[in-house]
């Protein structure tokens, strides 16, 4: 069930609509994730280049965009996220996953998968055990993740798990709704993050971060939040 207003496109205006207009850039549309967290909008604009550079494929970081939706993918089954689960499957397919493996993810079935590497199993198995909480006391998971990944991939692979833990329970907790499929598969040619487009967003919230009236932002967010919803597409 929705619990919050999100915030349509249309209905902002100044910083707060370049700040969309970045969300698509880097993630390829304005998902209703963060049409609901930009009520808060200060902390949705720190949060999307971690989310853009964690999560997508790009010359910065040393694991595939497969792993990393593998890794999500099994994540958001784990913990029963409808929302993320739609849109990594989608984003899944653009990185080469299978309909076939995402099946097996959703259970032990990957373990005897034929198409997925001793490595991936390694990196999915070490996020299920993030996400339900056991990684810590499980040395023998560690080690073996340690026979297929240097230590600077695995923090990755950690952040990218952990990051999705957060998303998932704020989908969930605010009960964001899940988009039509169209819409879901915008996040498709996002796979691979340009990091030019990062270093724009990264530039422009620098530019007027010290500058910028910050209760002025949150006005915004908070007045287009009201709008009814028959303004929204």
């Amino acid at each position: 069930m929705q619990r919050m207003p999100m915030i349509e496109r249309e209905n902002i205006s100044g910083d707060l609509a370049v700040f969309y207009d970045s969300v698509a850039a880097l993630l390829g549309r304005v998902p209703r994730f963060y049409r609901t967290i930009s009520s808060a909008p200060w902390l949705a604009m720190c949060f999307l280049p971690i989310n853009a550079t964690a999560q997508r494929q790009w010359p910065g970081t040393r694991i595939s965009g497969r792993v990393k939706e593998l890794v999500v993918i099994k994540t958001s089954h784990v913990n029963g996220c409808e929302y993320c689960y739609a849109h990594n499957t989608a984003l899944g397919a653009a990185a080469g996953i299978t309909e076939d493996e995402v099946i097996a993810l959703s259970s032990d079935e990957y373990l005897k998968s034929a198409t997925l590497s001793d490595a991936e199993k390694a990196a999915v198995r070490w996020a299920e055990a993030m996400t339900r909480n056991t990684a810590g006391k499980d040395d023998a998971l560690f080690a073996e993740l340690k026979e297929h990944f240097p230590d600077g991939e695995i923090v990755e692979i950690s952040m990218v798990c952990a990051m999705f833990n957060m998303i998932n329970r704020l989908t969930d907790s605010l009960g964001v709704p899940i988009e039509e499929q169209a819409e879901i598969d915008l996040i498709k040619p996002s796979l691979n993050l340009d990091p030019a487009k990062v270093k724009d967003y990264v530039s422009w919230m620098a530019g007027f971060w010290p500058h910028a009236d910050f209760d002025s932002l949150n006005r915004q967010a908070a007045e287009a939040a009201e709008r009814p919803a028959e303004a929204a597409e």
